[in-house]
């Protein structure tokens, strides 16, 4: 019986110290350094994708409107070289298919050609013309075709 009871005295210590095993206490997350670096470069990204550049009518070369947003685009893709832009040229509904998509695709270079010279990486940019195929806004008239005679520049990458 004296055999029995230390035998069941040890088991009961035994389990009673590995039954309450440590809880292990989670690792506090690193807190993560924020420079405003990531801020800064969503800010330029916006910066570049809303300003467009508006063309004359059956024109391709860039009104002085046009070289303004374009240092200002040039100066954020400088910064961040990271920044990968594409440049869509645009032309309003009048003209042929084929003539629009000739003279949004000169649209396009006539932009792209400006931020090189202005110190962009060359490739940092792409270029596409859809032409008549994607008007900013839809109906007729100068008003409305002013609007359609544009570059605008979507990032790809950041």
């Amino acid at each position: 019986m004296k055999r029995f009871a230390l035998v069941l005295a040890l088991i009961c210590a035994l389990t009673a110290g590995f039954g309450c095993a440590k809880k292990q206490q989670a690792e506090p997350a690193p807190v993560a350094y924020d420079d405003g670096i990531d801020n800064e470069k969503n800010a330029a990204v916006q910066q570049i994708t809303d300003g467009r550049v508006y063309f004359a009518f059956d024109k391709y070369s860039l009104l002085p409107e046009g070289k303004e947003v374009l240092k200002n685009k040039a100066e954020l893709m400088k910064r961040f070289p990271s920044i990968r832009v594409r440049i869509e040229g645009n032309c309003d509904e009048r003209g042929t298919q084929e003539y629009n998509l000739a003279l949004g695709e000169r649209r396009a270079h006539a932009a792209q050609e400006f931020l090189t010279t202005l110190g962009v990486n060359p490739s940092q940019m792409e270029t596409i013309s859809f032409g008549k195929e994607n008007p900013a806004v839809q109906g007729s008239g100068e008003a409305v075709w002013q609007q359609n005679r544009r570059d605008d520049f979507r990032v790809i990458a950041q």
